[in-house]
């Protein structure tokens, strides 16, 4: 019984040492989702295959240097990783690493579009410079970081509020992420296009930098002119009317994502049906 009692005991040490290493794994991946690094992560997972391959197919040289690579990547990671090294060693001083993660799930984006829509066109009419960058599939939370965190609810009064000149927020850009103000007075990477029009200033040069590094969608309100302006990927689209912004966000902000979901749900029933 002895023996017996040691062996149930060594299984059950088993399972919840795998347990908790793919718990851990479960909340790393929640840290870094939202982040750039999702993308950098997936450069490590494509490095990985070509080593793998490249043994496969006996391809010696470009083996090596996928070993050497990842012999030396492990410095480069923490450097790279550095930001999201540090916000989880923070969120497990706070207690908040074993919390249970908020859902992503919102059903309001349709009154997030419109709102964005009439703020826009309040500003434009009066000439009130505005920068609203809304985040989609790539994380913003690092340029979230350097504004002041809001967390509040999106309301067309709120975004003109922000930036009625002379304000404590109206200078930097509000992100929007999952259809709330995360923050606002962020600061956005300035574009160094050499094609970008002189008479063009600060806030379009960062609402096309932005547009480089995410695939998130920018609106800007130039102060000068009260034209409005709307950047994604790397394209900036200038003297947009208001019916043409309204096209423009449903198309890529609504159309698009019930898309989405669509086939998502398909592959879920599909699922369901097949198990």
């Amino acid at each position: 019984m002895p023996f017996a009692d040691f062996t149930i005991w060594k299984y059950l040490a088993s399972i919840v040492d795998i347990v908790l290493v793919w718990y851990v794994i479960y909340k790393l991946i929640n840290v870094i989702k939202g982040t750039k690094a999702v993308q950098l992560l997936k450069g490590i997972l494509v490095i990985l295959l070509v080593r793998v391959v490249s043994d496969f197919l006996g391809l010696q040289t470009l083996s090596w240097m996928m070993e050497q690579v990842i012999t030396y990547g492990f410095l480069a990671i923490i450097i790279i990783f550095q930001p999201e090294l540090r916000r989880a060693l923070e969120q497990l001083g706070r207690g908040r690493f074993f919390s249970r993660s908020s859902n992503p799930v919102d059903d309001n984006q349709e009154k997030a579009v419109e709102a964005i829509i009439k703020a826009t066109d309040y500003m434009a009419k009066r000439r009130i410079g505005a920068l609203i960058s809304i985040e989609r599939e790539t994380g913003m939370s690092d340029y979230i970081e350097t504004g002041i965190q809001l967390n509040s609810t999106i309301s067309s009064e709120l975004l003109i509020n922000i930036f009625i000149p002379n304000t404590p927020l109206h200078d930097g850009a509000v992100i929007i992420q999952r259809n709330n103000v995360a923050a606002a007075a962020c600061y956005l990477p300035l574009s160094e296009s050499p094609f970008i029009s002189k008479e063009l200033g600060t806030r379009h040069r960062a609402a096309l930098g932005i547009s480089e590094v995410t695939d998130s969608i920018t609106v800007v309100v130039s102060e000068e002119t009260g034209n409005i302006s709307l950047t994604k990927n790397g394209e900036l689209h200038r003297d947009v009317n208001t019916e043409g912004l309204k096209e423009l966000l449903t198309s890529e902000l609504l159309i698009n994502n019930k898309t989405k979901q669509t086939s998502s749900a398909r592959w879920n029933w599909r699922g369901k049906n097949n198990g």
